[in-house]
């Protein structure tokens, strides 16, 4: 008998298209595992077995299996849903109800994708934390904002979660939880009818536990083919190490990760360089932050002028210093992007990816709070793709480490990423 748990995105879509397994028997395993486990994460925000179970038997029923058939997705709870609440992670919209679905929801179900329920997000994707616990160690953060669709993927709930990232949201909490975590160029995967925060910063991602199930997923998403893996790539990629400004925001875990990927990428034939960061390279934080200041007190109107009374406080508090940002502060770093981008041009010449820190560390202790995106955000505002791999465990907890590669190269990174993750040896899933 077929472990349908125990089979990847990959090998699931192909059983189900073979007619091996059936979409209800891939969603009675999914559900059963997570009355299983959901009570002790929380990744979940709205889960109804029963709607799971209906679309199964409807895609059994029509007798013929999509290119995602199958597929258990969690979807984050800022892309909205016609079927099932989506609150924004917020108690002020509680229950709400949109009439549609977002595109990348509408492109899963065409595709025959089973969505399994809506994953905990940070209020509007922001700082303000939810229930979901970390499932390495529930007494640590699972990281923010795609909290609930890391841990679901990370603790086998689901094999996908779609996550969104404006600053660090998808790669940091990947990391935590010890998960692959995909940002693609910016603008690949469409974003529309998702809870805007930035315009020109925010962009949809994938969750998964492999590269290739990240490349396969973001193939038909993207209408990119080209995007699928066929097998680990043969030869390696030129990779630069690039120790992210302000680099001694690193800890001892991020420095192993990165000691061990390096190491691995050149026992197994490799290249590695170092590359240093342009000089003023350590401007695009700040850059990042006026650029998201001004544009999320835009996006959030509404929120701070009719419902800033219902708002968690950690929300009031970000939006408000926020708000700080004014419109010469924000043109003035739109306009040097350009001047940042050449020079990161110039200094990537002779690689194919870079690899830097995805996280300062390890999940930090505690709920209050989900960890800093200082190594996520240049990569958010250059548009960027990138990838956190699972590298090692510190102290207990996973590590990752971040693929970045050149904008609109993403078919390149997944195979450098790729290739990189088969050299890793990285921790398995979480207990």
């Amino acid at each position: 008998m077929t472990d349908i748990l125990a089979l990847d995105a990959t090998d699931l879509i192909a059983a189900v298209g073979g007619a091996r397994l059936s979409h209800r028997a891939v969603a009675e395993a999914y559900l059963d595992h997570i009355a299983a486990r959901e009570a002790g994460i929380g990744a979940f925000e709205f889960l109804d077995p029963g709607l799971v179970l209906s679309r199964a038997a409807a895609l059994d029923s029509a007798g013929a299996a999509g290119p995602l058939a199958a597929l258990p997705v969690g979807v984050k709870d800022v892309i909205d849903t016609c079927d099932m609440p989506t609150g924004y992670g917020t108690a002020a919209y509680a229950g709400t109800r949109p009439a549609w679905d977002a595109p990348c929801v509408t492109q899963c179900k065409q595709a025959g994708a089973l969505i399994l329920g809506k994953t905990v997000s940070t209020e509007f994707a922001m700082a303000s934390p939810g229930k979901t616990r970390n499932p390495w160690n529930t007494a640590h953060t699972p990281g923010g904002s795609s909290s609930g669709s890391c841990a679901a993927v990370a603790s086998g709930m689901a094999l996908m979660g779609f996550g969104t990232q404006t600053a660090g949201s998808i790669i940091r909490p990947a990391s935590y939880c010890g998960v692959v975590g995909y940002k693609p160029s910016f603008g690949l995967l469409e974003p529309a009818e998702i809870k805007v925060l930035a315009h020109s910063l925010d962009t949809l991602g994938l969750i998964t536990r492999s590269v290739r199930d990240a490349a396969l997923i973001a193939s038909v998403l993207a209408g990119r083919p080209g995007l699928a893996l066929n097998g680990v790539p043969g030869t390696p990629p030129r990779v630069g190490l690039f120790r992210t400004p302000p680099f001694e925001a690193a800890e001892p875990g991020t420095l192993s990760a990165l000691e061990h990927a390096v190491a691995r990428i050149k026992a197994a034939g490799g290249r590695v360089v170092d590359i240093d960061p342009p000089a003023d390279f350590i401007a695009t934080h700040d850059i990042h932050a006026a650029i998201m200041g001004w544009e999320v007190t835009r996006a959030l109107a509404h929120e701070r002028t009719v419902l800033w009374d219902r708002l968690t406080p950690v929300t009031r508090a970000f939006l408000a210093e926020k708000a700080q940002i004014d419109a010469p502060a924000y043109d003035a770093a739109r306009a040097a992007l350009p001047r940042i981008r050449a020079a990161l041009a110039d200094a990537m010449a002779d690689v194919d990816v870079l690899l830097a820190p995805a996280a300062p560390g390890p999940a930090p202790e505690g709920l209050g709070a989900t960890g800093a995106p200082v190594f996520n955000t240049p990569w958010t505002v250059l548009h960027m793709p990138a990838l956190s791999l699972p590298a090692i465990l510190s102290g207990g907890l996973p590590v990752g480490v971040q693929v970045i590669g050149r904008v609109g190269e993403d078919a390149r990174t997944l195979a450098a990423a790729a290739w990189i993750e088969a050299r890793l040896d990285a921790p398995g899933a979480a207990p």
